[in-house]
């Protein structure tokens, strides 16, 4: 049942149906009490609970589960089943790869159930990508920019434009805004240093952002 079906069926006519500004693949649910931006397009299967939070220009594909209290910004792209729990939230333009996984409890137990409680809000924030079957655990805050590489297990916190992989994930690099992966080349001198982290000023060859290093974590000096 599509949408426009779906208001007929609740209203019993055809007078009071309003066409949605968003698109929703007619093998697909929509609870009512969703929020769904303008823009989005969710394809087949998948289920959209009461109280999800979806922005606009999203794009949800196919087997994809937004819980009642998960939170999608704007422009994400969530490819194929995908799960999205409650407690989880993404900011504006996550990418999150095929079947990768999200939890909010750290200790399920099927005899006895935590409750919402117990339940640890896991945090994406800006511009971040997550790859393919990676694995996050619930209670931890991915970085504006950070990329999580395939099959990854992250554990902790990754800072901002981190390169995570392995099991458990491990930084090995630093990520620009753009995805061009980041080189220890100074941006004042154009000299070649041992790593990133010594350079004063880091700049993407390929387009041209320059970052400094905290610390901790990237941060951005100009575009």
């Amino acid at each position: 049942m599509n949408e426009t079906e779906r208001q007929i069926a609740a209203t019993g006519s055809t007078d009071t149906v309003t066409t949605p500004d968003y698109f929703v693949h007619e093998s697909s649910y929509v609870d009512e009490g969703a929020r769904i931006g303008c823009g989005t397009k969710i394809w087949h299967f998948s289920h959209i609970m009461s109280g999800a939070k979806i922005g606009e220009r999203c794009s949800l594909g196919q087997n994809v589960n937004v819980a009642s209290a998960a939170v999608v910004g704007n422009g994400c792209r969530i490819q194929n089943n995908v799960s999205l729990y409650d407690g989880v939230e993404l900011e504006d333009d996550v990418f999150l790869g095929p079947s990768c996984v999200f939890t909010n409890d750290k200790t399920p137990r099927a005899a006895y159930p935590s409750g919402p409680d117990h339940w640890l809000k896991t945090l994406v924030k800006r511009g971040a990508s997550v790859g393919a079957n990676a694995t996050v655990v619930c209670g931890t805050t991915i970085g504006e920019c950070a990329l999580i590489g395939s099959g990854a297990v992250v554990t902790h916190d990754v800072p901002a434009y981190a390169v995570m992989v392995g099991v458990p994930a491990r930084r090995r690099g630093w990520v620009c805004e753009c995805g061009n992966l980041l080189h220890g080349q100074d941006a004042e001198t154009g000299q070649v240093v041992e790593s990133v982290e010594s350079a004063k000023n880091l700049r993407c060859s390929s387009c041209g952002r320059t970052y400094r290093y905290n610390g901790d974590a990237l941060e951005p000096i100009s575009v």
